[in-house]
């Protein structure tokens, strides 16, 4: 016998799934979704449904997007001769917090992990070399989190960028090593870019 009715036990395993949530919040976020009016209900699957179907990734550097190009890849104004290399779409929202970065990016999708079977194929790194043969692209910026997978990552980048002739550059570490970028504050991602250092 299950702890809960079936029907309540489904959407606990169901918020379970999702990452960070342990069964107590699954438990709490399914009572809430009890405790909705049948309208709200209907408006928060018809949010989950309608993000899952109209986001899509970016054609030029992966960020997330409702049109084929994101808002950012869309801007004139932005530098595009800088890319700011990084591993997911959270990062590209927490940088752009700080309001002083003006160039590009390239969201690769991960980082190089073998202990979780993920290999430079599986990330977006043939699109960045794509990017940089264009002849644009002066200095790419490696902005992967600081712990063993992110620098794994940004040292096998730099080795492949740097015969390109393309400054490789590397965040400084105002942020601290094992934390991820998008949990770091606005003042701290700042240091971290102006203190970025070449990669040898």
């Amino acid at each position: 016998m299950t702890e809960y009715i079936l029907p309540l036990q489904k959407l606990i395993e169901e918020f379970c799934r999702l990452p960070g949530v342990g069964k107590k919040t699954a438990v709490r976020y399914a009572f809430s979704v009890l405790g909705m009016t049948e309208d709200e209900v209907e408006s928060f699957a018809c949010a989950v449904v309608n993000a899952k179907k109209n986001v899509q990734a970016c054609e030029v550097c992966g960020n997330l997007s409702d049109k084929p190009l994101c808002a950012i890849c869309s801007d004139e104004k932005r530098d595009r001769k800088i890319v700011c290399v990084v591993e997911d779409a959270k990062t590209v929202m927490a940088l752009e917090k700080v309001k002083e970065y003006n160039g590009t990016y390239h969201v690769l999708g991960g980082a190089i992990s073998p202990m979780n079977g993920v290999s430079p194929s599986d990330l977006r790194i043939k699109e960045l070399i794509t990017r940089i043969g264009s002849g644009e692209i002066e200095e790419v910026i490696l902005a992967t989190n600081p712990n063993i997978e992110g620098e794994t990552t940004a040292m096998y980048l730099s080795k492949l960028i740097s015969p390109l002739g393309v400054r490789v550059t590397r965040l400084a570490y105002g942020v601290p090593v094992g934390a991820d970028l998008e949990y770091a504050d606005e003042v701290t991602l700042l240091r971290a870019l102006d203190g970025r250092r070449d990669l040898k």
